[in-house]
């Protein structure tokens, strides 16, 4: 069974791509695929002006802030991906917990690198079902694999991804559902890859975890994800992220959270909207440890 967590997502995005071409943050033709009936209704419907409303205003009241945070979250991470393409050669992305991320079909990058997808069989396999014939080629590698197994570095080795290739890894909406053992696993893992290599990762503020009235409708948020057996576990204090990296021979690059991301591409919209308050999103590097310790790099502070 594919997590119901990936299948809202997949929602958020195709609700956002049917809105009006100029104001849209991103197109992603592949979300509604993964959806069940009743969610397809919903995107039929938000292609009218006044069923886009009605759809938009409830969900954001059954779910504050998770539809607007979810959105922006992706074009933040959108335009990471091609920046990174643009500055270097990009050879690999990995995608920890891929879900369904359809990046590797709908982003032209300056480069084209292969994609790693990491998830578990079950998703992957009706991923690739709903996909194809898209889901299928060379540049997309599916990669079976069980975070919480420790193996992570052994199966990447096993479906070809090279060590010492220019490498960008993104691990969106895992952290949160993992223990503290599997998170180190996978920053060892992504520590060992080439120096200048970027790692972009979403976390929840810990204080979520054990004071969840700190932040607005994360009680029932918290309550939904229980019922449905995918219940947070971890999370971070975003005033220790750096040093909480640097011990792990990783360097903080930037950190934001949903409130500035979602302001920033959302504008008025994103003011207008509480809750998620807790989301964060990061990005780290692999640092060279012969580098001088100056200069603009994050690895050389």
């Amino acid at each position: 069974m594919a997590s119901s967590t990936a299948e809202y997502m997949a929602l958020f995005r195709a609700l956002e791509s049917t809105g009006p071409t100029g104001s849209r943050l991103f197109d992603d033709p592949y979300a509604v695929r993964f959806l069940r009936p009743s969610l397809r209704g919903l995107v039929r419907a938000s292609r009218s002006r006044l069923g886009r409303a009605f759809v938009l205003t409830a969900i954001d009241r059954l779910w504050p802030g998770a539809r607007a945070s979810g959105v922006a979250r992706t074009r933040f991470i959108d335009n990471a991906l091609v920046t990174a393409s643009r500055e270097g050669k990009l050879e690999q992305v990995v995608l920890l917990g891929a879900g369904f991320d359809c990046r590797a079909h709908r982003l032209s990058l300056a480069s084209d690198p292969v994609y790693l997808e990491v998830d578990r069989p079950e998703t992957q396999e009706s991923k690739r079902r709903r996909l194809s014939p898209a889901g299928e080629g060379g540049r997309v590698r599916y990669v079976p694999c069980d975070f919480e197994a420790g193996s992570l570095a052994a199966d990447l080795e096993n479906a070809g991804f090279d060590p010492n290739g220019s490498t960008f890894v993104l691990w969106e909406g895992v952290t949160n559902y993992l223990s503290p053992e599997a998170v180190d696993d996978v920053l060892d893992t992504f520590r060992g890859m080439a120096p200048g290599s970027v790692l972009l990762f979403t976390y929840v503020d810990r204080l979520v975890l054990h004071e969840p009235e700190r932040f607005a409708g994360s009680r029932r948020l918290r309550s939904i994800l229980r019922s449905s057996d995918e219940p947070w576990t971890f999370g971070l204090d975003p005033s220790g992220l750096a040093d909480f990296l640097e011990q792990r021979g990783l360097a903080l690059v930037r950190d934001e959270g949903s409130v500035e991301y979602r302001a920033r591409y959302l504008g008025s919209r994103g003011h207008a909207l509480r809750g998620y308050e807790f989301y964060r999103a990061a990005i780290a590097e692999v640092c060279d440890d012969a580098l001088p310790q100056q200069g603009a790099s994050a690895c050389r502070r």
